[in-house]
């Protein structure tokens, strides 16, 4: 009985050490809480999941695309960036995994970063060439302009923003002023999604640039127009982007880079957790109808949080192991 007292809490202390031991090993880790809806919840979601799965000691840290990057190249900290759109900085970031400090962990959007021309699928619904760049320049009527009836409406991006200058190209590659489009500028995010939903609450034709993931295509089905030109990412990227562009050519939008970023410190001490990352994504549809149900109930990161781990469970059950799951659903 002696022999079996003791092995027995030889074995429980052994337990206990290793539990210890695997808490010490992910340690104190910052994740980047970036000024977004989707970055925030997925933040969230792994603060939640590492701190009650895996035994970090994990906190938040306030994070923006440009600091956030930067200083995990030159600091090494925050430990995480869950939602990286990593062009913006990319040759700071590819240096920074040469130099062995940085490590891509995994695209958090399994489709990237989407941007494209889109139509009510209302529209689409009621004439399916419509889901076509050929369709949309045919019934051109279709899309009044909001200020000349004798005129079609593209509502292009806001002033001063990247996409400006990418949707105006295309406007001009595939034409649009022949077919008697007039670019209209909506002034902001505000103004460009406004005429979108101002258009599906009246059943109205609209035609114009989007990008997700966004609470707007959560909340309201639109279809993304094929140029039927593919994707020439190379064209874009040294062309269409340009504001000097002289020839543009019709190209779908490539997907834009959207990575989970770690610092390569925290990859070698805590390799399950970097699993978990590996596995952690979302599909733009879903984030879609996730960030319209933080707008809809006015929600930050957190209250979105406990929301996905309560009613998403198929999804991100998948991302860790049965013992891990089982520990994330008792912290609830």
């Amino acid at each position: 009985m002696r022999k079996l007292l003791s092995a027995t809490l030889l074995l429980l202390g052994t337990t206990g050490l290793a539990s210890q031991a695997s808490a010490g090993e992910c340690g104190k880790v910052t994740i980047a809480d970036m000024n977004w809806n989707s970055a925030s919840l997925i933040a969230n979601v792994d603060l939640f999941i590492l701190k009650n799965g895996y035994g970090c000691d994990a906190e938040l840290i306030p994070g923006d695309t440009m600091p956030t990057g930067t200083s995990m190249v030159e600091k090494g900290e925050p430990d995480i960036a869950p939602e990286l759109w990593s062009n913006s900085l990319k040759a700071a970031l590819d240096k920074g995994v040469e130099e062995g400090r940085l490590r891509f962990a995994a695209a958090v959007f399994i489709e990237g970063g989407e941007e494209g021309f889109w139509v009510p699928k209302y529209m689409v619904d009621k004439d399916p060439s419509l889901s076509t760049i050929k369709g949309v320049l045919k019934n051109a009527s279709l899309f009044t302009h909001p200020e000349d009836p004798d005129k079609s409406a593209f509502y292009g991006c806001p002033a001063g923003w990247n996409c400006q200058i990418s949707s105006g190209n295309l406007f001009n590659a595939m034409k649009f002023g022949d077919a008697g489009f007039e670019l209209i500028d909506p002034g902001s995010s505000a103004g460009l999604s406004g005429s979108i939903a101002s258009a599906y609450e009246k059943k109205k034709p609209w035609f114009g640039y989007y990008w997700a993931p966004t609470a707007v295509l959560g909340k309201y089905e639109m279809v993304k127009v094929d140029f039927g030109s593919g994707t020439d990412a190379d064209h874009f990227k040294s062309c269409i982007t340009n504001a000097d562009c002289e020839n543009p050519k019709a190209t779908m939008y490539p997907p834009s880079a959207v990575d989970t970023v770690i610092t390569e410190s925290f990859a070698k001490r805590s390799p399950a957790a970097v699993d978990y990352l590996s596995k952690r994504s979302f599909s733009n549809s879903q984030m879609n109808v996730l960030l319209a149900w933080m707008e809809e109930n006015q929600a930050d990161g957190e209250i979105a949080m406990d929301h996905f781990i309560r009613n998403y469970s198929d999804t991100w059950t998948k991302w860790v192991s049965p013992a891990v799951a089982k520990k994330v659903k008792s912290a609830l």
